[in-house]
């Protein structure tokens, strides 16, 4: 199979099902933001050594999560049964993993500013993206039904990507910025 089809090239492509829409409609757009988290998520995990061995497993689950988002979206405008779902177990998944990192982690009682180690700052700038896809997700909620728990994922998700931050910055021995007023 070829990887261009030049069926893209007049600025449509195919949703599942077959529909073409436009490349900049709103669920194009999300599908984008769901896989441009995804390319971050790919970045942060290429530069965790063997020490991280549980959270590089971790986030390549969660990029697998994210394909099925980006399936759900991609299914929007069909009625296709066999789309997988994000379940609430995939959700706790997130929440234990949060729990467990935060008891290592010092009680936050102020903002903190993002950076440190190179994982932390990659961790940083990957919850922005995540929220950055979560708000355009609602957006698209906004026309079309989707189910709830993605929006509860992308939410988690992004604590995950904070909690981890920090996480790292611990690990690493950097000490947390604390934003001045």
């Amino acid at each position: 199979m070829k990887i261009y089809t030049k069926t893209g090239d007049t600025g449509q492509t195919s949703l599942l099902g077959g529909k073409r829409v436009e490349k900049n409609c709103l669920e194009m757009e999300a599908i984008g933001e769901i896989d441009e988290l995804n390319s971050f998520l790919g970045l942060l995990n290429s530069y965790l050594d063997n020490k991280f061995k549980n959270e590089k497993k971790i986030l390549q689950k969660i990029q697998n999560k994210l394909f099925d988002i980006g399936a759900n979206l991609a299914a929007v405008q069909t009625t296709l049964a066999k789309v997988p779902t994000i379940n609430k177990k995939d959700i706790v998944l997130l929440e234990k993993q949060i729990d467990k990192m935060d008891e290592t982690l010092t009680k936050l009682t102020q903002f903190i500013l993002p950076g440190g180690s190179i994982p932390a700052s990659l961790s940083f700038q990957t919850r922005a993206v995540c929220r950055r896809a979560e708000r355009v997700v609602i957006s698209l909620k906004q026309n079309y039904k989707l189910d709830e728990n993605i929006f509860k994922y992308l939410n988690r998700l992004s604590d995950y990507l904070f909690t981890l931050a920090r996480y790292f910055n611990k690990q690493e021995n950097f000490e947390e910025i604390h934003w001045q007023k």
